[in-house]
């Protein structure tokens, strides 16, 4: 659809960079396969938060805390996710099944968590990747011609599906493979009439609920970052739809003052979406290595 007749052609994925004063910057093609926009952005968002981190990580890695405010905001943002979100959510324990475990099992278990500082952190890593993707790739649509990657269902839809394979990956660590999936459903004490009918409707249930949580973490973060920029672009739009019009003189600061706000509360949420991405992600790993 032509870009004039596509109100949401803003906001959306494209082949191309558009530029002030109607200028473009295609994107090649590489071995046949074609670059996007959102793709050349991810790329942007995931160098960032490598050169970001490897600095930071040069700085403590002598033990002494990072100098300077800019690699304090960041050092900030990661202990906060640590501090208030994995190790709060998650615990300090995990409920392991299976009977008695051997001493070998039970010192492989216990060197292990004498290597980490708090059990919850060896989860760390992937949390703090999806907090941090998920804000550089807010932040970048706040960059006028460039977009947010995260109001892309192509995005957002692969970031759930990674993170229901490490759910399934951390709570197969706990209890095995078959165990997991059997832990969805929760121990009843019932006849076993009852129990022959309940138990497989309920465990139906509760796998349908972690495919249909995963769907709604790709929705959510795709429906929220989408309507703010839509709404960016709607109000701008009204400048345009009353440029022949005396109430234009009107409409135009009116327009430039809303954008603004919005586009102060865009800075807000993109930080807000990130954190409840990390946190919702926190609480499936919970549940699937604290199981029923």
């Amino acid at each position: 659809m032509a870009a004039g007749h596509d109100t949401f052609h803003h906001v959306k994925d494209s082949v191309l960079f558009e530029l002030p004063f109607g200028y473009h910057i295609p994107l090649p093609e590489i071995a046949g396969f074609e670059l996007s926009k959102f793709m050349v952005l991810q790329v942007i968002a995931g160098l960032l938060i490598l050169w970001i981190f490897k600095g930071l990580s040069k700085r403590i890695q002598s033990g002494e805390p990072a100098q300077g405010r800019w690699w304090n905001f960041w050092e900030t943002l990661a202990v906060y996710i640590r501090d208030q979100v994995v190790r709060p959510t998650i615990g300090s324990g995990h409920d392991h099944h299976g009977g008695d475990h051997h001493s070998g099992d039970d010192h492989a278990a216990h060197s292990h968590e004498q290597a980490i500082a708090h059990p919850a952190d060896q989860y760390l890593p992937y949390v703090w990747s999806c907090f941090f993707y998920v804000l550089f790739c807010n932040l970048l649509g706040a960059i006028p011609s460039l977009g947010s990657p995260t109001g892309e269902l192509n995005v957002t839809v692969p970031l759930a599906l990674v993170t229901l394979s490490y759910v399934v990956y951390s709570g197969s660590q706990i209890t095995g493979f078959a165990g997991f999936w059997k832990s969805l459903a929760p121990p009843m004490d019932l006849p076993v009439l009852l129990k022959v009918i309940l138990v497989p409707l309920i465990w139906a249930i509760e796998v349908l609920g972690l495919f249909i949580k995963h769907g709604v973490l790709a929705m959510r973060l795709f429906a929220n970052i989408m309507a703010g920029h839509t709404v960016l672009a709607s109000v701008l739009g009204f400048i345009a739809l009353s440029a022949n019009s005396g109430w234009w003189y009107l409409i135009a600061p009116a327009s430039i003052f809303g954008q603004i706000a919005i586009g102060t509360l865009e800075l807000f949420f993109a930080f807000l979406q990130a954190y409840l991405f990390a946190f919702l992600t926190t609480l499936f790993i919970s549940m699937a290595v604290h199981p029923h």
